[in-house]
């Protein structure tokens, strides 16, 4: 895997912060179940039939399993990896359980760039249809 030194730096904004994950920005390169605006917004993960603790456990389990993901941060209610691209830039993936709403809120932005050309889109969906029963990695 190549190293980006641009891109290689953690953003301070990452967490959560009184419930909340860090807005997107107004780049076409970020989604998130928070965000406000169509653009960017993307539905949270629903646990179904699952415990939170436990859908937690599998989205980590999941994103191990996958060469480009790496994950930094995991507990029973938030998880944050570094998914990285064959070129070296890294996109950072958060998720945050949410027991008031009862669902995980998502967050995956590219650190760099104005467009993503749809990969933090789609790797929300990928995870979404791991909790549905279908494969993660392809």
């Amino acid at each position: 895997m190549l190293t980006n030194p641009l891109t290689s730096k953690r953003p301070q904004s990452l967490g959560a912060h009184q419930g909340r994950l860090a807005a997107c920005p107004p780049t076409r390169n970020s989604v998130c179940s928070q965000a406000e605006d169509a653009a960017h917004y993307i539905a949270p993960l629903e646990p179904g039939d699952r415990c939170p603790a436990e859908m937690m456990r599998r989205l980590k389990t999941a994103l191990m399993g996958c060469e480009e993901a790496e994950v930094i941060t995991a507990s029973d209610t938030y998880l944050h990896a570094e998914c990285h691209s064959a070129l070296g830039f890294v996109d950072d993936l958060e998720l945050l359980w949410s027991e008031d709403e009862g669902v995980c809120h998502v967050r995956s932005a590219s650190r760099l760039g104005i467009t993503d050309l749809g990969k933090n889109r789609a790797r929300v969906e990928k995870l979404r249809m791991l909790l549905e029963g279908w494969g993660f990695c392809d």
